[in-house]
């Protein structure tokens, strides 16, 4: 019986034993999972900082390009679809989301942005602002005077129809 009892026993700290170095490895691995989380998360905020640099970098680009020469901009013909997405944003004082231009245009969120991004390829001028990580776009002031004054985009009511 006491041989019974001592080999219990010597189960049961060989148990403990290897439950400690099991323990302590994954103690190890949570420390280096926490460690490998707080420099994602500091390279993400990082990058965060350095597309929002670019922005306003690009921002001052157009800025510059519109005030040194703005008879030399020139729009290629916009589509139906950018259109839409054209006179939502020229329409609003305020600038707006891709979800915003979604509702006002009755188009799908999935379509928004390409024709954003398409507007900006064809010379629409559109300033960006970021708040609360979603990116907001508005018409640049001048090219929204000067449309209006010499209908750059070739807005008419035929063109909708």
């Amino acid at each position: 019986m006491n041989i019974l009892l001592n080999k219990n026993i010597e189960v049961a700290v060989a148990m403990k034993k290897g439950f400690d170095v099991v323990r302590t490895a994954l103690e190890e691995h949570l420390s280096s999972i926490n460690e490998n989380t707080s420099e994602i998360q500091a390279l993400f905020d990082y990058l965060h900082e350095l597309d929002v640099k670019i922005d306003k970098l690009s921002q001052r680009v157009d800025q510059t390009q519109l005030t040194t020469n703005p008879e030399e901009i020139s729009v290629s013909p916009l589509t139906s679809e950018e259109r839409t997405v054209f006179l939502a944003l020229y329409t609003e004082e305020e600038p707006l989301s891709y979800q915003e231009i979604a509702e006002k245009t009755n188009m799908s969120i999935s379509l928004v942005p390409e024709c954003v991004s398409s507007l900006i390829q064809k010379g629409v001028p559109l300033n960006r602002s970021y708040c609360n990580n979603h990116i907001f776009f508005q018409i640049n002031k001048q090219f929204k005077e000067r449309q209006a004054k010499e209908n750059v985009i070739n807005l008419s009511l035929h063109s909708f129809i």
